[in-house]
């Protein structure tokens, strides 16, 4: 939960950076605050990576600015990391170490690290900490990522798609555990992930990007409850359409309506009882619905290249 009066752990103004001409972030701007899980969906290449690189320092803002814990993390990158915890789809471990080695190893590079909390998860995990990380499954690796990001309890969690060696039920149980961990001792989470029913079950806010530019970024729960998708009786357009916010898609099907669109469920029922067109269901669009609507309809609307 946000808390209004904190100072935000990460403040992101107007970055943007470009790969061989090619832009991968385009103006974003960005805030994340203590006890908050703040979710970044996109497609591949949507500019997740690279925005989450630029947290870490591992990239120099080309334009715009990137503060995390009120410092450059380019500049001032002990300051920085020493507080974060990182875990990549793809951790880079030592091959040829045993778990409880590398445990031991990493505990090394922090004072904070807490020898129990990382036990706890061990055992959480089912980890045989004899085993060499050679011999370690993708899910099994993932795990022991989450141990070695977590047990020195940094004020930033960065997970850049966390889960997605673990099997269904282990990601669900596992991630949901963590993250409420982080987020009930105040810490924070940002949390990207191609998996949208897992950003829409664990985040506060969302980010989503297309292209390296911001799709949409506000409050989970105002994204969920602001995307609609309505059936009118009516076998034309409905009249106020061009009032709404927002339309994403609109289709007749017989001697209905049906309108996918943003806005305040309030003022869609006003404009449906002024025209006097009947209202015969009304639902709340899932996240994967609303991202699939709001990426076919930017496609729709760009103009073609010859």
């Amino acid at each position: 939960m946000t808390h209004s009066l904190d100072r935000p752990v990460v403040v992101v103004n107007q970055l943007s950076r470009t790969f061989d001409q090619q832009p991968a972030l385009s103006s974003v701007n960005m805030q994340a605050y203590p006890g908050q899980v703040y979710g970044i969906v996109g497609e591949n290449g949507a500019g997740k990576t690279t925005l989450i690189k630029h947290l870490l320092g591992l990239y120099k803002a080309q334009s715009g600015t990137v503060r995390v814990f009120d410092k450059n993390p380019v500049k001032q990158p002990e300051a920085v990391l020493s507080n974060i915890g990182y875990l990549s789809e793809q951790p880079d471990m030592p091959a040829w170490m045993k778990i409880s080695e590398l445990i031991n190893y990493t505990a090394a590079f922090y004072p904070g690290w807490d020898s129990s909390y990382a036990a706890e998860l061990v055992a959480m995990f089912g980890l045989d900490t004899s085993l060499q990380v050679r011999n370690l499954s993708k899910g099994m690796r993932a795990q022991l990522g989450l141990v070695l990001a977590q047990a020195h309890r940094p004020r930033l969690l960065l997970l850049d798609e966390p889960s997605s060696g673990l099997d269904p039920n282990v990601r669900r149980d596992i991630l949901s555990a963590i993250i409420r961990t982080v987020v009930d001792e105040g810490r924070s989470v940002i949390f990207s992930s191609h998996l949208l029913e897992e950003v829409e079950r664990v985040s506060d806010h969302l980010m989503m990007l297309r292209k390296g530019q911001i799709m949409l970024s506000d409050p989970m729960e105002q994204v969920l409850s602001d995307h609609h998708r309505l059936t009118f009786k009516s076998s034309s357009p409905p009249p106020f359409l061009g009032q709404l916010d927002q339309v994403l898609r609109s289709e007749a099907l017989g001697d209905e309506w049906q309108v996918d669109c943003y806005g305040p469920l309030e003022a869609l029922r006003a404009h449906t009882q002024s025209a006097g067109i009947e209202l015969l269901s009304h639902h709340r669009l899932s996240l994967n619905e609303i991202f699939l609507l709001r990426s076919r309809s930017l496609s729709q609307a760009a103009p073609s290249h010859a």
